[in-house]
């Protein structure tokens, strides 16, 4: 079998390749992929700009498997998030988690544009995917285009890890009137002690395979029994795996996110706090348009995504922002198909399309053309083809 030749870029991209896998800190590491296999890829377009940018990721994704002769088997899905609401009622509907289920049954991952509404909550149940990897490494050629200052930026090397099955996000919530007639809003959540030590175990081992650092995101005066739960197991968790533990509550850890982010190493969280730690994060990316994230559960089941959602308000207009669509797809190649050479490949290839001096309007610095999403993703393709060659 042909194999995919990476060149030199300014960095080790061997190492890079060898990197170890987020999600070999598992409980249930993702199995092993033997790169003769099909690879089984699930595809949903999503809303607003997934219609956009999802499409630029499959182009590079054939590009790469036509260099290195490993096969693909795409299984296109139909509509997830609102558009799917208003067809069938559900944003997560029976004909999509049936190709889920086929995808994973032959080992393969999905693929995801964005889905709102309850989409990805209701994903994250049906398959207990409670692992949230979010990476936060900026690329050297935007830290200038930010709102952070590039010292900062350069400054970042983190993951987030997100606990996906507990908190607000999966409660349980009512709407009723009171006796004077006025609306009331409930609604009821909670964390079990075995959901806790899982995700904090896997947050631990990684600290332990990187620099030794873990900090736990918790609010001690606003959910106090919950913040002790927390940080009993994380105590326990981090002792256990010879991490150093430290504790931050959520407006000081985002605001410390941006302001020093050098001192962060491995983060975990409970659900909501995740969720606004990794946006608020990608503020060190310089835009939103290059977030993206893994979930993960213990039968060797992932679901790839961008961290920006729909973008309805530039959807349809070829200015997103595709980046952070290319580089989950990097991740997936990484972690679900044992492809890391791939993974460093794609990053490589928009890196040099960076550097030649084009980007999208979102990373626009003095020196560079703002290009459209297509005009872009040409660009990439053709660096990529430059990176991806037949040994």
């Amino acid at each position: 079998m042909r194999n995919l030749v990476v060149q030199d870029l300014g960095w080790n991209a061997p190492e890079e390749a060898q990197r170890t896998r987020l999600s070999e800190t598992l409980c249930v590491p993702c199995p092993h992929f033997d790169p003769a296999r099909t690879h089984h890829i699930g595809l949903f377009l999503g809303e607003g700009v997934g219609e956009e940018v999802v499409p630029v990721a499959v182009r590079l994704l054939e590009r790469l498997a036509e260099a290195s002769g490993r096969r693909l088997a795409l299984h296109w899905g139909g509509a997830i998030g609102f558009p799917a609401k208003e067809q069938c009622g559900r944003s997560l509907s029976p004909e999509t988690i049936a190709l889920a289920e086929s995808v994973f049954a032959e080992g393969g991952a999905l693929f995801c544009g964005p889905g709102g509404d309850r989409f990805v909550y209701e994903l994250r149940r049906e398959f207990d995917l409670y692992c949230k990897f979010t990476p936060l490494e900026p690329l050297p050629e935007v830290r200038a285009a930010g709102s952070v200052r590039p010292e900062v930026a350069a400054a970042t090397d983190i993951v987030a890890v997100r606990e996906n099955m507990g908190g607000i996000y999966q409660g349980e919530w009512s709407e009723e009137r009171d006796s004077s007639g006025e609306r009331l809003a409930a609604h009821r959540f909670e964390y079990r002690e075995a959901d806790v030590r899982r995700i904090v175990e896997v947050a631990a081992r990684l600290a332990a395979q990187r620099r030794g650092r873990l900090h736990v995101v918790l609010k001690p005066g606003g959910i106090p029994t919950i913040t002790a739960l927390w940080r009993d197991c994380s105590e326990q968790i981090a002792a256990a795996a010879d991490v150093e533990l430290l504790e931050l509550e959520i407006d000081n850890a985002v605001y410390q996110l941006i302001a020093d982010p050098g001192q962060f190493d491995v983060i975990v969280s409970p659900n909501m706090f995740g969720d606004v730690l990794a946006d608020c994060g990608s503020l060190l990316l310089a835009s939103r348009g290059l977030s993206f994230s893994g979930n993960f559960n213990d039968r060797g089941n992932a679901v790839y995504q961008t961290g920006h959602g729909a973008a309805r308000a530039i959807a349809g207009r070829n200015v997103a922002n595709p980046i952070g669509q290319i580089l989950s797809l990097g991740m997936m190649l990484r972690e679900s198909f044992c492809w890391p050479e791939a993974d460093v490949a794609l990053r490589q290839a928009v890196r040099m399309a960076i550097a030649e001096g084009a980007c999208t309007a979102d990373i626009a610095m003095p020196h560079h053309r703002i290009v459209s999403t297509t005009e872009f993703a040409a660009i990439v393709e053709r660096q990529l083809d430059c990176v991806a060659s037949q040994a």
